[in-house]
This record gives structure tokens, sequence and C-alpha cells, in this order.
């Protein structure tokens, strides 16, 4: 991927943001919660190729510890290492800010995130029991760390 960008992303990329969230879950945030995730003690960065918006995070940052609220590509983007980027990305954010512990979520029946995860040094901590809206009832969301210190 070489033609993509890495950048901030505002209330004024709201509806291009949305519109990768609706694409890629099954179960989106509302564009109200969105954008509640912008500024203050966020960090929220979109993927673009070629000028438009294909994949975007967003971390929760308190003291030392970063929490990846969410990471999405749209599906069309899917399988070619974006993913890989925007958590590259979300690791040299917690660099910057001196964090000592990254946390995440993850549906534990998403295999190829948590793959993901676990390349990156992620380790399962904990599993919340029908944490997330699911076709038929809750999923369960497994809870992972990676250690900076």
């Amino acid at each position: 991927m070489s033609n993509h960008s890495l950048r901030n992303f505002t209330k004024q990329d709201s509806d291009s943001i949305y519109a990768i969230e609706i694409a890629a879950n099954p179960f989106p945030w509302t564009l109200k919660t969105l954008q509640s995730c912008i500024g203050g003690r966020y960090i929220t960065r979109q993927i673009k190729i070629n000028k438009q918006a294909v994949g975007f995070y967003v971390g929760d940052l308190v003291i030392d510890e970063l929490t990846l609220m969410e990471i999405c590509v749209h599906p069309d983007f899917q399988g070619q290492g974006l993913g890989q980027i925007l958590l590259n990305d979300f690791l040299a954010k917690a660099k910057e800010n001196k964090v000592v512990t990254c946390h995440l979520e993850v549906r534990a029946k998403n295999t190829a995130a948590q793959m993901l995860y676990m390349k990156n040094g992620f380790i399962q901590v904990h599993r919340r029991t029908g944490y997330y809206p699911a076709a038929m009832g809750y999923e369960d969301a497994l809870v992972m760390s990676l250690s900076l210190s």
C-alpha cells in the first residue's frame, strides 16, 4: 500500500468515517457515538487511499493507558494489510503519549482480528460473556492487553 496516507479525523470527516462504520459492522456505532469520540482525550485517525477514507481507529487515552475503542477497514479494502498499518499507527501514538498499557476488546468469533492483535503482542486477559450484540443473541468479548513498559 504505497499510496496511503494517515491523518487525524475531525467532526468534518464524520460522514466519510461513518460510511465505513456502517459498511463494516453488522452492529455499528451510531453517528452520535462516533462524534462523541472526537476530540478531548480521544485519538482519532483515518487511513486514506487516493484521498478516499477507507479505514480508521478510535483510541481512548487515560493517563498512561490507551484503549483501542474501534479499528475498522471498509470491506472493499480488507485483506490488504490496512488493519496492520492502522494498528502500527495506534501503537506509535501510544509510545508518543508514554503509554504503559494498551487495551482492547474483540468479538470472540473475530479470529482475523484476534490473530492481528496476537501477532502484535496482545494477550487475552479476560472474557466478557454476552458483551456484543449478535445475529442470535449476544457474543462474548475477549479483552486483550499489551504492555509497552
